[in-house]
């Protein structure tokens, strides 16, 4: 059984509040010598948890490709900083001479800060640049997507990041207007598709703004890349503890955690001989989610999903 960590406090607060802290540090199961990657460094709340149950020979690898996240970085000698997209994992890994660690943790949700900056256009709450890059140094923006995709790619993508239940209707809509008026900012983009918000006016803008973010960023591409390189980096008896914050995300968490990978031909073929050997052994056979004690001081942690499994 996994050792119970003590209830901390996380740092930074102002800047994010890390979701399902305790259950996250516990799962992981802290090899106090151990190798262990923080994906998505944000604002350190996670990170300092784990520095916290490292040795001095210990080591945390921390990845963020937003230059916002550095301001938070911890001055701490068994803390590397990797200022990239965790889905080049191995290669900064490798850069520094790891080729293996004791336990990898990535927390996907949009840290507070960047939905409270208006300028990253990550939030509807705010005008600002139609912007969402998580990355400022890419040259996709979310302007770019809406003014330059096609109505089927469009369609594609408020569809399947968003669950945008008109897509096609919004994509149309889009393709029709988007040359009438100036798209830069959220307000406009807002305005332009006033006309086709179904439902519930807040969901729906989440929705969409969602699927954006998650089209600018290519966020499932890079997520699927790294839990690819988790079979062999990752050492046997290690762990790998995942929070998202949308079906899309947990259907592939979930998904790689059962089958090792993304061909499930196996598993889906009914004339298939053997049984696939299992990469990884479950922590928790459905997902760890928030408290009523954290659900009612962090509105945010309401979504999130924590999956842990350990490499056998």
């Amino acid at each position: 059984m996994s050792k119970q960590i003590e209830n901390t406090q996380h740092p930074n607060s102002n800047y994010h509040i890390p979701v399902l802290f305790n259950e996250t540090i516990d799962t992981l199961n802290i090899n106090p010598n151990g190798i262990y990657v923080d994906c998505t460094y944000g604002g350190g709340g996670h990170s300092k948890g784990i520095l916290k149950n490292l040795s001095s020979k210990g080591k945390l690898f921390a990845f963020d490709q937003d230059v916002d996240a550095q301001e938070n970085l911890q001055s701490d000698d068994r803390l590397i900083f990797v200022p990239h997209n965790f889905r080049y994992l191995q290669k900064f890994l490798r850069l520094h001479n790891v080729q293996q660690v004791d336990g990898v943790l990535a927390d996907l949700g949009v840290s507070s800060h960047q939905f409270d900056v208006g300028e990253r256009g990550f939030s509807t709450r705010f005008d600002g640049p139609l912007d969402m890059r998580m990355n400022t140094n890419e040259n996709k923006t979310a302007a770019k997507v809406i003014q330059s995709f096609t109505e089927q790619q469009l369609h594609k993508i408020f569809e399947q990041f968003g669950e945008v239940t008109n897509a096609k209707t919004l994509a149309k809509h889009i393709v029709q207007n988007r040359t009438k008026q100036p798209l830069q900012t959220i307000e406009q983009f807002k305005m332009l598709i006033s006309a086709v918000v179904k439902g519930n006016p807040n969901k729906y803008l989440a929705q969409v703004f969602q699927a954006l973010r998650i089209e600018v960023n290519e966020e499932i591409d890079a997520l699927k890349e790294m839990l690819l390189q988790l079979n062999n980096l990752v050492k046997p008896g290690g762990r790998a503890a995942i929070i998202t914050f949308h079906s899309l995300e947990d259907r592939v968490v979930k998904n790689f955690f059962r089958n090792g990978s993304f061909q499930n031909e196996l598993s889906d073929n009914p004339f298939a001989i053997g049984e696939k050997k299992k990469t990884w052994k479950l922590i928790n056979h459905k997902p760890i989610v928030a408290n009523e004690d954290e659900l009612k001081n962090n509105k945010r942690s309401r979504s999130a999903k924590l999956r842990v499994a350990e490499k056998i």
